[in-house]
Formats: C-alpha cells, sequence, structure tokens
C-alpha cells in the first residue's frame, strides 16, 4: 500500500466514527409510551402496553404452525418456550427499546418493541 492509500482509509474510518458518534449524541430515546405488537403471519392478535417495571405477565400464542410462550417481565420481552425444531427464538434473549423485534419463522409469530416519540412544535412544523 501507499501512503496515499493509507490517508484515503484513515480518513473514511474517522468520517465514520464522527457520523456515528453524531448520530449516538442526537438521537431521541424519549417515548411518551411504549408498546409491543405482537402479529402472527402478518396480521397483528394482541398490543400490549409496555413501561419499565409495570407489567409482568406471561401467556402462550397458538398458532396452526405451534405455540409460542411469551413472557413479559421487568421491562423486558421474551420468548422462554416455543416448539419449533431449532429455538433460535428463544436463544434470541429477552428486548426491551423500540425498534427491537424477536421473530419465530416456524410459527410465523413476530414481537416487536414499539414507542411514541414526544413530538415538539418547532419552526418547521408551526
Amino acid at each position: 500500500m501507499k501512503r496515499f492509500d493509507i490517508i484515503i482509509i484513515v480518513l473514511v474510518v474517522l468520517i465514520s466514527l464522527a457520523s456515528l458518534g453524531f448520530l449516538k449524541l442526537n438521537s431521541d430515546k424519549e417515548y411518551e409510551k411504549k408498546y409491543i405488537e405482537i402479529s402472527v403471519d402478518g396480521e397483528i392478535i394482541k398490543t400490549i402496553p409496555f413501561d419499565d417495571k409495570s407489567n409482568n405477565d406471561e401467556f402462550t400464542v397458538k398458532t396452526k404452525l405451534g405455540t409460542n410462550t411469551i413472557s413479559i417481565k421487568d421491562g423486558k420481552v421474551e420468548i422462554i418456550e416455543a416448539d419449533c425444531p431449532d429455538k433460535l427464538c428463544v436463544k434470541d434473549g429477552p428486548i426491551s427499546q423500540p425498534g427491537e423485534i424477536l421473530v419465530c419463522l416456524p410459527n410465523k409469530v413476530v414481537i416487536e418493541v414499539k414507542g411514541d416519540r414526544k413530538r415538539e412544535v418547532d419552526d418547521l412544523s408551526y
């Protein structure tokens, strides 16, 4: 490698790190409310309000293809039992932040944490 190649690589890495840092610092992580959407085969079957401490629930989702046992505890959601052959959805572990998803492909079950962001009026939206 030539000296110019090394300079280009270092610049690309620095720009990438600076962009990542900017996005992390300016990301809006405040939500008015969070909720869990559970869907089977693309159809929403249950929506559950979700906050960090109040929900402690366990229930089973039965489909034509199998069953999944879902646990909501201590501000986290996880699939604790599934009758699918690979059990990857159980191994994924708990989720808690909006945008995170648990999927059981053999049973076509999708669990997603969603949130409504706090909105403020600014010059553009006024």
